[in-house]
C-alpha cells in the first residue's frame, strides 16, 4: 500500500480548528504539528511587523497516509475550510516505521 505525506500550513488562529479537525478524521494514523515561520518576497496580507520582520508565524501540520486517506482528508479540508488560505503539499513516503 502506497503512502503518502500530506503537509498543511496554516495561519496560527487556525490551529485549534484543525488540531479538532484532525482529531476527528485523521484519528487512525495521528499528526504532528509546530509553529514554524514562513518567508516570501510576496508582502500582501502581512503585518507592519512581520514585513520588518521578514517572516510570519504558521502553523503546520503533517501526516502519513495512505492514498483513500489522502483523498479523503483532501476532500473534506476543502470542504470544511474553503477560502481559509491553507497551504497544502503532498510527498510520497518511501519508507516508514517505527525504531525499536
Amino acid at each position: 500500500m502506497k503512502a503518502y505525506l500530506l503537509t498543511l500550513i496554516a495561519n496560527p488562529d487556525l490551529e485549534e480548528a484543525l488540531v479538532d479537525w484532525l482529531l476527528r478524521y485523521e484519528a487512525r494514523y495521528g499528526f504532528t504539528s509546530s509553529r514554524v515561520d514562513g518567508h516570501s518576497s510576496r508582502l500582501e496580507g502581512l503585518s507592519l511587523a512581520e514585513q520588518v520582520a521578514g517572516r510570519r508565524r504558521l502553523v503546520r501540520f503533517q501526516m502519513c497516509v495512505d492514498e483513500q486517506e489522502l483523498a479523503f482528508l483532501l476532500e473534506r479540508l476543502k470542504l470544511d475550510f474553503a477560502n481559509s488560505g491553507i497551504q497544502y503539499w503532498v510527498a510520497p513516503v518511501i519508507a516508514s516505521g517505527l525504531v525499536e
